[in-house]
């Protein structure tokens, strides 16, 4: 009974400190256990996505190809929001800044009102940030994302549109789907604004719409069937 009473005592201690109960880490337990041709995960959201882009990364395999996303938010939220990301995840999340390497187990967020595009030499991989002007009045901007992940990696990347306002990315995850991309969009009944996956779907850049709870599991079946 004692020794129940200390183990008890000590989980307390774990979960508590000056009063305040501690966080408790989740951890994506799966792995990647088959090769995949896959290298590039790309994701853009906007109104809403905070919570998709969440849902969606607790289902991935820790080991999964490299992740980026491009979330409307204006500068000075978004590393507050990969922090908040990186603190729930074992994968390595964090803003990006030029330079950064797209590697396994890695998310590399787009700086608040800049853009992130992907740049490639041979088998490396890397994230270009800029202020460079606005496209469609947006920066930072799911096209400029998509569609430099459609130049460089073609076949070899997935694109997911997750909810949000307007058509950001439409056009460019239909490039992405011509360079032979795989290619999803959230659905109407998940979303929590259906503009932006409903014009990627509506001008073909979407294969099909995937309900929330559901994106993660059709990613790692893309990602067996891209071999």
């Amino acid at each position: 009974e004692i020794q129940s009473k200390v183990k008890m005592a000590a989980k307390a201690k774990l979960l508590k400190r000056n009063g305040k109960r501690l966080p408790v880490r989740k951890k994506p337990m799966i792995k990647q256990d088959q090769e995949t041709a896959c290298r590039v995960i790309a994701i853009g959201a906007s109104t809403g996505g905070t919570t998709a882009i969440d849902k969606v990364l607790e289902g991935l395999p820790v080991n999964s190809p490299g992740i980026l996303v491009t979330q409307h938010m204006p500068a000075g939220f978004t590393q507050a929001f990969a922090n908040r990301l990186n603190s729930q995840f074992d994968f390595d999340i964090r803003e990006a800044k030029t330079g950064d390497l797209i590697l396994p187990g890695q998310v590399l967020i787009a700086p608040g009102d800049q853009h992130m595009e992907m740049v490639r030499s041979g088998d490396q991989r890397w994230v270009k940030c800029h202020s460079g002007p606005k496209y469609k009045g947006l920066r930072p901007s799911v096209d400029m994302l998509f569609r430099s992940v459609a130049k460089h990696e073609g076949a070899n990347a997935i694109g997911v549109m997750l909810t949000g306002m307007g058509d950001d990315g439409a056009d460019a995850m239909l490039e992405m789907r011509m360079q032979g991309a795989r290619t999803i969009a959230q659905d109407q009944e998940s979303s929590v604004v259906f503009g932006m996956p409903k014009q990627a779907f509506e001008r073909g850049g979407a294969e099909r719409l995937v309900p929330l709870d559901k994106i993660a599991l059709k990613i790692r079946d893309l990602m067996r069937e891209m071999i």
